[in-house]
């Protein structure tokens, strides 16, 4: 039997969606173990001048709880 654990974390990047995510699964899975997946919960962009300047997302990430 296997218990999970969901937290919410919040990532950006300058560049895509894509590297947003990218970025927010890598650096949990510096601090977690056993990141299972994640459920794309926001797609937010930031605009400055006109122009977008950054874009961000909030994910519910999943991992296996172990001994």
């Amino acid at each position: 039997m296997s218990v999970a654990r969901v937290i919410e974390i919040t990532s950006s990047s300058n560049k895509s969606f894509q590297d947003a995510i990218e970025n927010g699964i890598a650096r949990a899975a510096k601090i977690l173990k056993n990141v299972e997946g994640a459920w794309i919960q926001d797609q937010k962009i930031v605009v400055e001048n006109g122009k977008i300047s950054a874009y961000r997302v909030n994910m519910k990430v999943t991992f296996i709880l172990t001994d």
